[in-house]
């Protein structure tokens, strides 16, 4: 099994690359943490889905570390990995998006596989859920993906709105529609969401399940993503800011009967840093999960 860590993104709401603020007093980042508690789940490598710009930085900080415990890959997301006879508009500078990063770590997926965002506490049981679901699939299976979901209310941040992928679903938690949305709290205490397509504001209890992008794949997702590409491409390539994501792609196999998702829950509460004022509440959150014994002192 394989993690795949999207972090290409500069974080503009943070204010740098988050991806390299170190998160507790022996230096470690979010993303040693997931390595940590993706190698205990049983995975078996990682690929650093990053910018080619930062992967001696990357490498001589994260890199140096995680190697030691687990095999490590980098692919690169750059704007000009496109499928032949497509080219990126001047221009632009935005990533192509999550379903981009998937695309660009191709060469490198071997194996069924997990991706997660490279700025997120996940938790360690929630990878034990994804791990335990990528042990029980039967060899060659295509189209049954699983996205590991957290109740709404233990992902957010005070500091501000964040995005979230509104999951409904049906009596035994297959997917039936994701609503990506700008999700806060009004003024009456209620979990608002704004879909980020411009549609109406709507409001979920605090237990609505929600997508924080950590999907586990059958390895089918890289042909689907193959065949798919050039037909986002030629509606949006020539856009500056349009992304292609991944939710979308797999709601889309879904509504075509292509694909099914499962949702599975996790128990654990998500913290990360989308904004900077985050950082304070992170650092204190993984002290006191060192202090509770989660982790050693050092994490390695």
């Amino acid at each position: 099994m394989q993690l795949v860590i999207l972090a290409a993104g500069m974080g503009s709401r943070f204010g740098g690359l988050k991806q390299m603020e170190k998160m507790d007093e022996a230096g470690n980042f979010l993303l040693d943490y997931s390595v940590h508690d993706a190698k205990l789940a049983g995975f078996t490598s990682v690929i650093f889905v990053i910018k080619k710009a930062f992967y001696q930085a990357f490498k001589d900080t994260i890199g140096k570390r995680v190697e030691k415990i687990i095999e490590t890959h980098y692919a690169f997301q750059e704007m000009d990995d496109l499928p032949k006879g497509y080219k990126f508009p001047e221009g632009r500078e935005k990533p192509w998006g999550t379903a981009h990063a998937i695309y660009a770590a191709r060469d490198l997926i071997k194996e069924d596989f997990i991706i997660i965002n490279g700025d997120d506490y996940y938790g360690q049981q929630t990878y034990q859920v994804a791990a335990n679901y990528l042990r029980g699939l039967k060899s060659n299976k295509e189209g049954q993906y699983v996205n590991v979901a957290f109740k709404v209310a233990n992902t957010m941040t005070e500091n501000g709105s964040v995005k979230r992928g509104v999951c409904f679903y049906d009596k035994d938690l297959y997917l039936t529609k994701m609503i990506e949305s700008s999700v806060e709290r009004n003024a009456k205490g209620e979990v608002e969401c704004t879909p980020l397509d411009g549609g109406d504001s709507f409001i979920v209890p605090d237990d609505q399940l929600v997508s924080m992008n950590l999907f586990a794949f059958s390895k089918d997702i890289i042909k689907r993503l193959e065949e798919r590409f050039p037909a986002w491409l030629d509606k949006h390539g020539q856009t500056l800011k349009d992304e292609w994501l991944i939710p979308s792609v797999v709601s889309e196999l879904v509504e075509e009967g292509k694909a099914s998702l499962k949702l599975l829950s996790t128990p654990d509460v998500w913290f990360g840093v989308t904004y900077k004022e985050d950082k304070d509440f992170v650092v204190a959150s993984l002290k006191k999960l060192v202090e509770k014994g989660l982790y050693k002192k050092g994490l390695y």
